[in-house]
């Protein structure tokens, strides 16, 4: 059964651009421990992803990914020169997991959260939800396709 998600990166560190110029890539540097235990308990091969684009101007989802390899350790906790290292995570008995995204879709024009705050067929998703940071989130099915619908909108409405 496929399972819909939302994950959260800032555009200036990895884009949507990004991810379809390398077509696929790990998901890591999640340092949350109930996002860690999503990717590693429960994100799937298989499963879609809205790819949301934060700290943006506007931030907002900027396209589509499926998940191609399920959890794993995250190896760049243990590198030091790495941005995402954590000297408390140890190799024998990893901290963080990640998975591996491809990309499947760029959409013409993000769909801005203002939007998604402001649709009630929306009301529910987690994101639009004041307070609510984490980088992986579930998304329910008719949610994840009600932003698809939203992302074919032109811009004008």
């Amino acid at each position: 059964m496929v399972r819909y998600w939302l994950m959260k990166s800032e555009p200036g560190a990895y884009s949507i651009d990004d991810l379809e110029r390398d077509g696929t890539t790990h998901w890591d540097g999640v340092r949350n421990h109930q996002a860690r235990n999503l990717m590693r308990d429960d994100v799937k091969v298989g499963d879609l992803v809205l790819f949301y684009h934060s700290n943006a101007d506007p931030p907002g989802v900027a396209g589509v990914a499926k998940v191609v390899r399920e959890g794993y350790p995250d190896f760049t906790a243990w590198d030091p020169k790495d941005r995402h290292f954590d000297p408390r995570s140890d190799p024998e008995a990893p901290t963080w997991s990640m998975v591996d995204i491809a990309f499947v879709e760029r959409f013409r024009d993000p769909v801005p959260l203002r939007s998604l705050k402001d649709d009630p067929a929306l009301d529910g998703m987690l994101v639009t939800q004041r307070g609510q940071r984490l980088s992986v989130q579930p998304v329910e099915k008719h949610l994840f396709k009600r932003v698809l619908d939203l992302a074919k909108r032109s811009p004008a409405g």
